[in-house]
């Protein structure tokens, strides 16, 4: 093996989901099969590297300043669904029961693995309820220990005159288990039986 195809396994191990093997077919197959297609892989990584940022707002991706989420009048602009992260958000967007705006926080507490609040989308969070947009925060955040801590450092942080209803999916997911990973007739079910929590 060369060493640049070495390298390129190496980079494409990295990515999530991808072993040895499936590092190694895909580099075999783009180097070996389809060479012509390189080119446009490559500047398709490089533009969106370069346009693709988090939105100001929520912290989806976007192009603008802004993600179409956040642009879009037609959404229920008071209803704010809390999730760790993009790949969260799109698994409930693919479901098609929430018709509201997100915010991404980019992970969770986890003391263990040094994640603290600083770390986290946050400030814009606070900004947003702040100026009294959000009427109802929901909370879709994992079904486990850190996700429930951060439900809980959320809820402490609320305005004290209870102007903001908080609620909490969980119906259909099983415990331990994430947004993401969830099919979408179990995403409808949690999202229609979110429960208040306070």
């Amino acid at each position: 093996m060369t060493p640049a195809l070495e390298h390129l396994q190496k980079q494409l191990k990295g990515l999530p989901g991808v072993g040895y093997r499936s590092a190694e077919r895909i580099a075999l197959h783009l180097l070996v099969e389809q060479p012509q297609k390189l080119p446009e892989l490559v500047g398709a990584l490089q533009a969106a590297a370069r346009s693709v940022r988090r939105c100001a707002k929520c912290g989806n991706l976007a192009e603008e300043d802004t993600c179409p989420i956040c642009a879009d009048e037609r959404r229920t602009a008071g209803q704010v669904c809390v999730v760790e992260n993009v790949p969260d958000l799109a698994a409930i967007e693919r479901s098609g029961a929430y018709r509201g705006r997100y915010h991404v926080l980019h992970g969770k507490l986890s003391p263990i693995r040094g994640v603290a609040p600083e770390d986290l989308n946050l400030t814009a969070l606070t900004a947003r309820l702040a100026s009294g947009e959000i009427t109802e925060l929901i909370l879709a955040l994992s079904n486990d220990v850190e996700g429930e801590a951060t439900c809980h450092y959320l809820t402490e942080r609320l305005p004290a005159d209870g102007t903001v209803k908080v609620t909490r999916i969980g119906f259909g997911l099983p415990s331990g288990g994430g947004v993401l990973y969830a099919d979408p007739v179990t995403l409808k079910s949690a999202l229609e039986g979110r429960r208040d929590y306070s």
